[in-house]
């Protein structure tokens, strides 16, 4: 006997559409790119002020984190037990001259995060420190668009 095997037509379409339903529901979530951009900010933020809370303690100086609208960015003092920060705009600037600006763990780049064109802060935040234990200067809750807010506990430092 000679038989021929293969799918039937109603398999195949069966098949067809269990894929297009999967694929719509797939589709709605990656469709609002706000989303996205802002929870990878929100992600970036707290490794940022987590990486700040360590150098403090490792470097046994005072750590700054500061603001604008799209972007953060940390900068150390030169000496330590100082622990006021100075004025400073933008990380391109520079730092104050009694700072430096941090560098990331490659050691080459400033560490900033920045914004997606659809993510920020509201409202940017204000300049606070991580003192040479690790406490901040201040607790703070940060409001990041499209991704939630990120809270520093006042008396532990904690990020979360």
């Amino acid at each position: 006997m000679n038989a021929q095997r293969g799918f039937t037509i109603i398999e195949l379409i069966v098949v067809i559409l269990i894929a297009g339903i999967m694929g719509v529901a797939v589709m709605s979530r990656f469709s609002d790119r706000g989303v996205f951009e802002g929870r990878g900010f929100l992600d970036e933020t707290q490794a940022l002020l987590r990486y700040g809370q360590k150098a403090a303690i490792a470097q046994r100086r005072t750590v700054c984190v500061r603001f604008s609208a799209n972007q953060a960015w940390l900068t150390m003092r030169s000496a330590a037990g100082d622990t006021a920060c100075g004025t400073h705009e933008t990380p391109g600037a520079g730092a104050p001259d009694d700072e430096v600006l941090l560098t990331g763990p490659n050691g080459v780049a400033p560490f900033t995060v920045t914004a997606g064109t659809s993510s920020g802060f509201s409202p940017t935040p204000a300049v606070f420190y991580f003192d040479a234990v690790g406490r901040p200067s201040a607790g703070q809750t940060i409001v990041v668009l499209g991704g939630g807010t990120v809270t520093v506990e006042a008396e532990t430092g904690y990020v979360h």
